[in-house]
C-alpha cells in the first residue's frame, strides 16, 4: 500500500502537525505502509506576512497534480488547509478520487487573533474545504462534538502518541533555576496565550521554550521569565523531565503533543478544560484543567510524577497509525456516510 499525505506544514517549522506526520510516518513504514510527502519542497515559497518562519507555497493544480501523478498512491490523506491542501483537493475533486483530510489547527481564531475576520467565515470556507473529502480526522472527541455542532460531516478519530523513550524521567537534572520551575513549551505567538502563563503569580521559575513572532516583546515584557529558545531531542527531554509543572496556557490548540510529552517525562500539567486538556487530563490523573490556571498549576505540584508518566503510557504511536490507516479509502472506493453525530451513540470508524 502507498499512502501520499499533502501537507503545507514541514521541516524546518517545529510544530505539533510536522511532528505528528513525521511520527505517523515512522510508524506506518513499520508496519509495511510505503508513505510519501507532498510538502513545500521543491516549490517556489514566500514567508507569510506577519510570520517569516512559515513558508507559503506559490504553485498551480498542474503542477500539484503532476506530483500526485509521480508519486502513483493507492490513497491520499490532505494533511492541511494551506495552498497544497487547497490544490490537492481541488485535483482529487476533478478526477473523482477519495480523499480524507484532518483538522490540526484552530485556523478561524489563529486568522482572528491577526486580522479582523469573522471566525463565521472561516468556518463557512473550512465546512466546504472538509466536507467535500470521505472522512476528516480528528484528534480527540471534544473537538468531533465540536465540530459535529458547527455542521462538519463524516468526523473521524484519530488519537496521538509520544515517545516514551526519548521523554523520560530519568532525563530529569538540575537547570540551575530557582525552584519550582514551571515550564512552558511551544510557538512564541499570539495564538499560544503565554502571557496567561507569565502573568501568574507563581513562586519559583517560568520557562519557555521555542521561538516565534512575540519572542522579542515577550522576553521584553517579562524579564524574569526565562527564554530557552527552540530546543530538541534530548535537550529538549532534560528540560521537561526537570521541570516540576508544564503549564499550557493555549485555549486553541485541537490537542497538545507538547502535553503528552511533559506526562512522558513524569511532568504533571496544568491547562484550562478546553479540547485537548480536557480529553488528555479530564479524569484527574498526571494534571489538573482548571479555568483559574493558577490553581491548576499550584495543584498540579502536589501531582505523583509517576502518575503522569502512567498517563503518557496509555498513548501509542503505533495505535494512532492503526487508527489513520484504518481510515483511508482507496482512490476510487468512497468511505460510508458517517450515521451518527460523533462521540454520542458511538465513535465514527
Amino acid at each position: 500500500m502507498r499512502v501520499l499525505i499533502v501537507t503545507d506544514a514541514w521541516k524546518p517549522q517545529v510544530n505539533g502537525v510536522v511532528r505528528t506526520l513525521e511520527q505517523l510516518a515512522a510508524s506506518l513504514a513499520a508496519m509495511g505502509v510505503a508513505v510519501d510527502f507532498l510538502t513545500p519542497d521543491g516549490f517556489l515559497t514566500v514567508p507569510l506576512p506577519s510570520y517569516r518562519e512559515i513558508r507559503v507555497v506559490l504553485s498551480t493544480r498542474s503542477q500539484v497534480a503532476r506530483r500526485i501523478a509521480e508519486a502513483a498512491p493507492g490513497s491520499i490523506h490532505i494533511a492541511t488547509e494551506g495552498p497544497l491542501g487547497i490544490l490537492a483537493r481541488r485535483v482529487c475533486i476533478a478526477r473523482g478520487w477519495s480523499f480524507t483530510t484532518s483538522y490540526h489547527t484552530r485556523f478561524p481564531e489563529f486568522l482572528r487573533a491577526r486580522l479582523p475576520v469573522p471566525e463565521s467565515w472561516s468556518y463557512h470556507w473550512l465546512r466546504r474545504f472538509h466536507n467535500a473529502g470521505d472522512g476528516m480526522l480528528v484528534a480527540t472527541p471534544s473537538l468531533g462534538r465540536e465540530m459535529h455542532e458547527r455542521g462538519f460531516a463524516n468526523i473521524r478519530l484519530w488519537s496521538r502518541g509520544v515517545d516514551t523513550e526519548l521523554f523520560h524521567p530519568r532525563r530529569r537534572t538540575d537547570l540551575g533555576l530557582a525552584g519550582p520551575i514551571f515550564l512552558c513549551v511551544g510557538r512564541v505567538a499570539v495564538e499560544k496565550n503565554l502571557p496567561a502563563f507569565l502573568d501568574l503569580d507563581l513562586p519559583g521559575k517560568k520557562v519557555i521554550v521555542g521561538d516565534g513572532p512575540d519572542m522579542a516583546h515577550l522576553k521584553a515584557r517579562y524579564p524574569d521569565a526565562v527564554f530557552l529558545g527552540t530546543r530538541r531531542g534530548e535537550e529538549l527531554a532534560e528540560i521537561y523531565a526537570s521541570a516540576d509543572v508544564f503549564v499550557f496556557p493555549s485555549r486553541t490548540d485541537t490537542f497538545g503533543n507538547v502535553i503528552l510529552e511533559a506526562l512522558a517525562s513524569g511532568t504533571p500539567v496544568a491547562a484550562y478544560p478546553v479540547t485537548g486538556p480536557i480529553d488528555i487530563l479530564g479524569d484527574g490523573d498526571g494534571g489538573v484543567v482548571s479555568p483559574d490556571l493558577r490553581e491548576a498549576a499550584l495543584a498540579a505540584l502536589d501531582i505523583s510524577r509517576d502518575a503522569a508518566r502512567a498517563k503518557a503510557q496509555t498513548y501509542d504511536w503505533a495505535e494512532c497509525a492503526r487508527q489513520f490507516l484504518g481510515h483511508l479509502r482507496p482512490l476510487h472506493q468512497p468511505m460510508p456516510a458517517a450515521t451518527m453525530p460523533f462521540g454520542q451513540e458511538g465513535r465514527t470508524a
